[in-house]
């Protein structure tokens, strides 16, 4: 019983330490950090992904310091030429608007902080991109959400009870693939129609990863249950290496490689 405890909080802390991971570091995660400009420590938060509904509005405290900005954007791969627009004060606090694009279109832009001497502080280094996205219903997003934690979860359940050379691991095995094919080869296609205008655009209609790690990681989890079926003393290896991709795959930043307009195609 204690060791069904341990292996519990270890499954708990694996798979929320790689949903932590994962959000922070995928390309739809806001640019943060913080700036001193006149003697005050000015935070920011710069988007990396909004509904195509509206222009993405990016806010930014300046806690009464005398500060104005300045952005300048222009359309991911496109011919566009860099405009610049002075940021505007709204209610104490700077605002730029990036103009909305259709669903998977991108725009890359630059924010800079100006002073009462006139010296500009460039935020990043590098433009930051946003991409436009299709809003997504509720009632489609949480179960997908939650299906892919739960497999997720039960994907490191079975890893370790493999380990141990347990019983248990053909049962979590099985509601691992079950959820992961409802959560990530059901409802991710849905969520991916809504989002950007079509079901699959991974292998071999594209390149998505997103897609295509959940159809490796059903594979493999596929693979594994067959092997338990078929020679169950030394399966576990299989359920070992199932767990394994899985959290590998799920490594991989969220949205990377994804859907996105080619605007100088559309324009030639």
């Amino acid at each position: 019983m204690k060791n069904q405890i341990i292996f519990w909080i270890m499954a708990i802390v694996i798979t929320l330490s790689s949903v932590i991971y994962q959000r922070k570091t995928g390309p739809t995660y806001p640019v943060k950090g913080s700036i001193e400009i006149a003697g005050q420590a000015v935070n920011y938060k710069l988007l990396r992904s909004h509904n195509s509904t509206d222009d993405a509005v990016i806010r930014i405290e300046t806690n009464g310091a005398d500060i104005s900005g300045e952005y300048d954007f222009r359309r991911f791969r496109s011919h566009d030429e860099w405009q610049m627009l002075p940021m505007q004060k709204v209610n104490g606090a700077l605002e730029a608007s990036i103009p909305k694009q259709p669903p998977a279109g991108k725009v890359m832009y630059r924010v800079r902080l100006v002073d009462g001497e006139n010296t500009r502080y460039e935020l990043t280094e590098e433009p930051v991109i946003i991409r436009f996205k299709g809003p997504v219903p509720a009632t489609v997003l949480i179960p997908h959400i939650l299906l892919m934690f739960t497999s997720m979860f039960f994907a490191n359940r079975a890893g370790i009870e493999a380990l141990a050379r347990h019983e248990r691991q053909f049962k979590y095995a099985l509601i691992t693939m079950l959820t992961l094919g409802l959560g990530g080869l059901l409802m991710g296609p849905i969520v991916q129609k809504y989002a950007f205008g079509a079901y699959w655009t991974g292998w071999p209609f594209g390149h998505d990863l997103t897609d295509n790690k959940s159809a490796v990681a059903f594979i493999m989890w596929a693979v594994a249950i067959w092997r338990l079926k078929k020679t169950p003393e030394t399966a576990w290896r299989w359920v070992v290496i199932a767990a394994i991709v899985q959290l590998a795959v799920y490594l991989i930043p969220h949205s990377v490689l994804g859907s996105e307009l080619d605007y100088t195609a559309m324009e030639s």
